[in-house]
């Protein structure tokens, strides 16, 4: 099965591209060969259309809360909601949420998923510091339009399917809350984390977590900002994800499903 693993951003171009990682799991094997760069959001889109079979985790989230649905009074339904956000431009999306915001008690303002909870995950609904909420806005529509499968979510094209992935999460449960990254620049510190997470996730210890045996390309530990290591753990959630079988039906047992679910083991354990 072809494995991608994608580190997004809201806001693609050359000197920060949309990172593709390419795999190969083959059995309880995942061969990382390459990575890519998609450098604008056309090139994105051409690469959900690639012909299946794959399965690809996406670093941004799938869907809103449902409390904060429920309260601006969007479509409740995943293809209803993704049409909806679709049919709004940038600056219009950010003036719906800071709009909710205004009238919101401090601390009520900004809702998680019921799922996540204890993950590290920022709210959807985030614009500022990490713009979750842009990610979501200019992920999760695109996939929506390209008609593949997001299980749990809504059905399209079985051959390509679409999983939310999370690297931090897989990190944290890797070598703990060590910085690993920066846009800003590099320290020795950093490159030293990275190197641990790269042995981590290829070793015993992501074999447990994941049951999987990882082979990560040469070098992909060395750029300070790890757009190319989040991209290949987000292929290992995807592998893990599919190894499980929730890449027919999604994750069973989560609180409100019409929220999405992250493929990693810390869900399906707790």
């Amino acid at each position: 099965m072809r494995i991608w693993g994608i580190d997004f951003t809201s806001a693609p171009r050359r000197a920060k591209p949309i990172t593709a990682a390419r795999g190969w799991l083959d059995g309880d094997r995942l061969i990382i060969e390459a990575v890519e760069a998609l450098p604008d959001f056309a090139g994105f889109e051409a690469f959900l259309l690639r012909p299946g079979p794959w399965v690809a985790g996406f670093d941004f989230p799938f869907a809103q809360s449902h409390r904060f649905i429920a309260n601006i009074g969007w479509p409740n339904d995943w293809a209803g909601c993704m049409d909806h956000v679709a049919g709004l431009s940038r600056i219009e999306f950010r003036r719906e949420l800071e709009k909710y915001k205004e009238s919101r008690a401090f601390g009520d303002r900004e809702h998680p998923r019921l799922f996540e909870k204890g993950t590290g995950a920022a709210s959807p609904q985030k614009l500022y510091g990490v713009p979750v909420g842009l990610m979501f806005f200019e992920g999760a529509p695109r996939l929506r339009r390209a008609g593949v499968d997001v299980p749990g979510l809504g059905s399209g094209d079985p051959t390509r399917i679409a999983v939310e992935a999370y690297p931090g999460m897989a990190a944290r449960a890797l070598i703990g809350r060590t910085s690993y990254k920066s846009d800003a620049g590099d320290t020795p510190e950093r490159l030293a984390a990275r190197r641990a997470l790269c042995e981590a996730l290829s070793g015993p210890k992501g074999q447990q977590r994941f049951g999987l045996s990882v082979a990560l390309p040469e070098g992909i530990e060395l750029a300070a900002n790890a757009d190319a290591l989040d991209a290949a753990i987000c292929a290992v959630q995807a592998a893990w994800a599919q190894r499980k079988g929730l890449t027919e039906q999604g994750m069973p047992g989560l609180p409100e499903p019409a929220e999405g679910w992250i493929a990693d083991p810390f869900l399906w354990n707790r």
